[in-house]
């Protein structure tokens, strides 16, 4: 008994390793990082009277899509700069989706961080590009975000351009170059 019960192990081991490698070549695509060159994924956020909102709603336009939080300090950070770029660049076609993944006013996220009111935090720093909400994080798990702030520059054509992990000033010319050419398709 010793000894097949000794081979039976092996042939269950050997099938639960088949059964976890099939799992993991079905679902594939879920591991892939989402990085530049990577079509950009839809979302669904809510807008300020409570619409849902999705990247499928910016046809065909240069879109910046900001991940962020009101509790965050690089977030806090980086909107001035965010807020200068659509200034300069709103009558190019440059569109600039802010999703907040705080949680709601008065609840707190799985890290333990309380729900911002996003409205007041975006009207006190006088930003004017979209803000919408996303209190379940999602869109932190469709664009598989390391952290906040990130940041995906999106063409017309849905692909993502540019990544960025953390606070940049949006308005650099590097930035502003990179946004250019797309607006204008060359």
């Amino acid at each position: 008994m010793g000894r097949n019960w000794h081979r039976l192990s092996y042939v269950l081991a050997g099938a639960a390793l088949a059964g976890l490698l099939l799992v993991a070549w079905l679902n594939r695509d879920s591991f892939r990082p989402i990085n530049v060159g990577t079509p950009a994924p839809d979302f669904r956020a809510f807008d300020r009277q409570g619409r849902p909102v999705g990247l499928s709603d910016y046809d065909a336009r240069v879109l910046l899509v900001n991940i962020w939080a009101t509790w965050c300090p690089p977030c806090r950070e980086e909107m001035p700069s965010l807020q200068r770029l659509y200034e300069q660049m709103k009558d190019q076609g440059l569109e600039i989706v802010a999703v907040s993944v705080d949680a709601r006013v008065g609840e707190t996220d799985t890290s333990g961080h309380p729900g911002g009111d996003l409205w007041a935090y975006a009207d006190t720093l006088g930003l004017t590009f979209e803000i919408v909400h996303d209190p379940s994080g999602r869109i932190q798990e469709t664009y598989r975000t390391t952290g906040v702030p990130e940041s995906f520059v999106i063409g017309p054509d849905r692909v993502i351009y540019k990544k960025v992990i953390g606070p940049t000033q949006w308005d650099a010319p590097e930035h502003q170059a990179l946004i250019r050419r797309l607006l204008t398709g060359s």
